[in-house]
């Protein structure tokens, strides 16, 4: 193993770290950027789908740039943009100006997200292991550690804008210094019949992992913006209590992801998403039958651990489909991930006006079945060539 691609997944780190650094700091200073800007939570609410209708964009975007001139070029791009729009959000003052700094802001995050995904690809590929989802727990790490720095300075009464503008310049200089450690972009092998790699069209299979990104996600979202609620308003646990729901959730995420790269070296892609979005439906199931608290926490413990492996997985296979279309494909993935995620709250919130919020939450258990079933399409056709081969006899072994 070359010490360049040592340096280049520590920076792949790095760029992750960052990334959670960055989101974490923004959610952090919501209600502060709310005041300021004189908007009420509804508003707030119409102008975050700014926020992922940018990130949206950036990602569609990122894809084929990185595949035309390497995630070295644009990784430190887009992380320099992320950086210097966060600070945007603090400086707003009304709500068309919130909203314009919520899609630039989008738009960076977009950017850096696919971008910084394709090239721990091509870093996983170098170590010839699963090493893509220690990277995801990475940025986690980085929203824990905005949250401890939002705190201090919020506790301390400094200003939103002051903060967001220190953590852009955190962020610009680390996009300058960790660049030079990124792998540069591999050689391109010709496309079939001639034509340029960038016109290939996206494979079915990608589309697959594509779907089950955006049901995967979806849960997710579900727990980042229902668990509290449903554990304070369902089960009526005190409002410090219902908080732990999400603080399991996250744990178990976190902790997941840091483990889940050695379950996928030794059993394969395939056997993670089953049996992680299989154990994420009993969590999600005991939660919706949870009689008591601690059964509901148990619950969000093993949703969190179930699904912590799944995505990155998702990520991984996608950039794998294709080495010259990895950026393009790996938007597609992120893309609809994404939308997932932000369609949490939309789908969740109008079942509550037919079912008990507790058994609104079977949809999602039925999307983690759906995905437990279809996790064979990770499974690299045999005939895509000798990379894929090897993978094939690693994960059916």
């Amino acid at each position: 193993m070359t010490r360049a691609l040592r340096w280049a997944r520590l920076a792949t780190f790095t760029y992750f770290a960052l990334n959670g650094f960055l989101m974490g700091i923004w959610i952090v200073h919501i209600p502060a950027v709310e005041q300021r800007a004189g908007v009420d939570h509804a508003v707030l609410g119409w102008l975050l789908l700014l926020l992922g209708g940018g990130a949206f964009a950036g990602m569609q975007l990122a894809g084929p740039l990185t595949d035309r001139f390497g995630a070295r070029a644009v990784v430190p791009a887009g992380a320099a943009l992320c950086s210097a729009a966060v600070v945007l959000p603090g400086l707003a003052v009304g709500p068309w100006t919130l909203g314009l700094a919520l899609l630039a802001f989008g738009f960076g995050n977009g950017c850096l997200d696919v971008s910084m995904n394709t090239h721990a690809v091509q870093v996983e590929r170098g170590y010839g292991r699963p090493v893509m989802s220690a990277f995801h727990a990475v940025f986690s790490v980085g929203g824990v550690l905005a949250a401890l720095v939002g705190a201090r300075t919020l506790g301390l009464g400094r200003s939103a804008a002051g903060t967001l503008a220190g953590a852009a310049v955190l962020g610009l200089v680390v996009a300058v210094l960790a660049a030079p450690a990124l792998l540069r972009r591999p050689e391109r092998a010709p496309a079939a019949g001639g034509g340029p790699a960038a016109r290939r069209r996206t494979p079915a299979r990608v589309w697959a992992l594509a779907g089950l990104a955006l049901m995967l996600m979806l849960c997710e979202g579900v727990a980042n913006d229902w668990s509290v609620l449903a554990t304070r308003d369902v089960l009526g646990a005190p409002a410090a209590t219902a908080a732990f729901a999400y603080g399991a959730f996250a744990t178990a995420m976190t902790a997941g992801r840091l483990l889940a790269d050695r379950v996928a070296g030794r059993f394969g892609p395939v056997a993670v998403v089953r049996y992680g979005a299989g154990l994420g439906a009993v969590g999600l199931g005991a939660v919706v039958c949870a009689p008591s608290v601690p059964v509901a926490l148990a619950g969000w413990t093993l949703f969190g651990l179930g699904l912590s492996g799944c995505v990155p997985q998702l990520f991984s296979a996608a950039g794998r489909a294709d080495r010259d279309a990895a950026g393009v494909n790996v938007s597609r993935v992120a893309g609809l991930g994404y939308l997932g995620m932000l369609a949490g709250p939309a789908v969740i919130g109008p079942l509550t006006h037919l079912v008990p919020l507790n058994l609104a939450f079977l949809l999602p258990v039925a999307f983690c079945l759906a995905a437990a079933c279809a996790a064979p399409v990770l499974r690299p056709p045999a005939e895509a060539g000798p990379e894929a081969a090897l993978e094939q006899d690693r994960v059916t072994a």
